[in-house]
């Protein structure tokens, strides 16, 4: 827990940077105005879904329909919460983590080299299956939800999940080579989604949650830096570096 706690106050002390505010609100403004507006429109027909489909058709059926009302309201609310977060992640993973990971690593990490590869294109497709399996995921728990807080506590897990999913990739792709990033997912496994957990957590939050997803790329940069210059061992030299020292090394073998 000492690392994922290193990296969410590193992520903190970043934030005292002013100009990365903006990327903050930024997801979390556009997501939340998208999905408003949605719901606005199609809260009735929401609703009625929720009460035609278990587990609310069933309490229908054995006469609490109350229950299963209040039930599907909450869904709703859930639903739109949890849409508003999905999207801002992708939002934040796709658009802003890449800001935000070239002003942290040149700032914080100078000299870890970047021996990997950046892809727009895999950073899109990467979000776009963490969330189609997310959604898969979410509506599996359905049943579940008659359980007292079981619906609460299966969407987080399934949040903490999505968290790690989608930052961890786009955070080692450019630094870290394939070897090295899947050495990092399989050592750090539990680490990382205890982070994804606990921000998570941070997103049930009144007003702090709006921000939780740019703050958990900020937090996956910090973390995911950190375990790939441990791993280097040290031993590490920017890829200007290396560039310098062949050059020169070529230089004196000619002459």
């Amino acid at each position: 827990m000492h690392k994922v706690f290193q990296a969410l106050w590193r992520s903190v002390k970043s934030l005292a940077k002013p100009g990365l505010w903006r990327y903050l609100l930024a997801p979390a403004a556009i997501s939340l105005t998208l999905w408003l507006g949605l719901a606005w429109w199609g809260w009735a027909e929401l609703i009625a879904w929720f009460l035609e489909h278990p587990p609310f058709s069933w309490l229908v059926s054995w006469g609490v329909a109350w229950l299963a009302q209040g039930l599907a309201y909450l869904g709703g609310w859930m639903t739109i919460l949890v849409l508003a977060y999905l999207s801002a992640a992708m939002i934040a993973a796709v658009c802003v983590l890449p800001w935000l990971l070239e002003r942290v690593a040149t700032r914080d990490y100078p000299e870890l080299a970047r021996m990997g590869r950046d892809s727009f294109v895999a950073s899109l497709w990467n979000s776009i299956a963490a969330t189609l399996m997310f959604a898969f995921g979410w509506l599996a728990s359905l049943p579940f939800w008659l359980l007292p807080g079981a619906g609460l506590v299966l969407s987080l897990l399934l949040m903490a999940w999505f968290n790690r999913r989608t930052f961890v990739f786009d955070c080692l792709a450019l630094h870290a080579t394939e070897a090295e990033s899947a050495e990092i997912r399989r050592h750090h496994a539990r680490p990382l989604f205890m982070l994804g957990l606990f921000l998570s957590f941070l997103g049930l939050i009144p007003l702090l949650g709006f921000f939780v997803p740019t703050l958990s790329a900020l937090a996956y940069i910090h973390y995911c830096l950190e375990a790939l210059r441990q791993l280097r061992g040290g031993a590490l030299v920017s890829v200007t570096q290396n560039e310098i020292q062949a050059t020169a090394q070529r230089e004196k073998i000619s002459t």
